[in-house]
């Protein structure tokens, strides 16, 4: 689908999903709300949302290219693995290492180190095979990774029911008063800036925990735990509240520490075995950067 206009002429009021489904006869209703979700598709020159109810004479614009095909292969690359049997893999990620290959990111993800130390589940297609919930690039910590397509279904379903205890550290701007506090704020992509999450009204429901670990004179360490896992979380939620992550090129402040990116690390995962039962839990050390960092800062 190349960038295109089509301009609406009936006097018929009618929603433009239901109306682009006819026209583009080979993308799917679904696919149509998510191109709106994202801003890919606009009225007149606006964000709209997908419900929106087309009057004649509207401009809608389609700006959207098909992803770029990707050749996966396999590269010998160092990865952290804290454990691993013959259904999954847990991975202390480094800082800096994306996840999995992206049209920016062809190559030396965390899927290439990995499918050439194993084969992985083969769910997600070529591009994220094995991968059930990610983190950012500039995240560092704990992930699960499937080996096979049972513990893949098995783990999503786990995620999916809040069955995976995921907790991490975070190290964000300004003195929080309060020892612990629950954030309860709906995310969604953010209409203004497609690359971007915000708090939504229309959202999908998002709840962070938080209990504060260690105070600075200007900075906080906190302790977060997700119950839901929406893109960028403990990000937005904490831009949400007034104190950003430190280093956050996104969503914190102009003045900031540099952390060469946000100062958030994945520091422990407790699940029960998707296929045996047994119950596991991970944790890691606080990375070097974020020990290095905290060491200089005032208390």
């Amino acid at each position: 689908m190349d960038t295109q206009k089509i301009i609406y002429t009936s006097p018929k009021s009618e929603r433009i999903d239901k109306f682009l489904q006819q026209e583009l006869t080979d993308v799917s209703r679904t696919n149509i709300q998510n191109l709106i979700s994202e801003g890919y598709i606009k009225v007149d020159g606006n964000n709209i949302k997908t419900n929106y109810k087309l009057k004649e004479g509207n401009v809608i614009t389609i700006d959207y290219k098909e992803p770029e095909e990707l050749d996966v292969v396999k590269q010998d690359i160092p990865v952290d693995i804290v454990y691993e049997d013959n259904d999954l893999i847990i991975v202390n990620k480094a800082k800096g290492m994306v996840v999995h290959p992206s049209v920016g990111h062809k190559d030396g993800t965390l899927v290439n180190a990995l499918l050439f130390h194993s084969e992985l589940s083969s769910i997600n297609g070529t591009i994220r095979p094995g991968i059930v919930h990610r983190i950012d690039k500039d995240t560092s910590g704990l992930l699960i990774v499937a080996k096979n397509d049972k513990a893949h279904v098995k783990l999503s379903e786990m995620i999916a029911n809040k069955d995976v205890k995921r907790k991490y550290y975070a190290l964000v701007h300004g003195s929080i008063k309060h020892d612990y506090g629950t954030i309860d704020a709906p995310i969604a992509r953010n209409p203004k800036e497609r690359k971007e999450m915000a708090i939504i009204d229309e959202g999908k429901p998002s709840i962070t925990h938080f209990k504060v670990i260690d105070r600075f004179e200007k900075y906080t360490l906190i302790e977060c735990e997700l119950e839901t896992g929406r893109t960028h979380q403990i990000r937005v939620h904490m831009k949400y509240i007034n104190h950003p992550l430190v280093g956050d090129p996104v969503y914190g402040p102009r003045k900031t520490l540099n952390t060469n990116g946000q100062a958030l690390h994945s520091k422990s995962i407790e699940f029960n075995h998707p296929i045996t039962g047994e119950h596991l839990y991970f944790e890691t050390e606080i990375p070097e950067y974020m020990v290095e960092t905290m060491s200089k800062l005032d208390k």
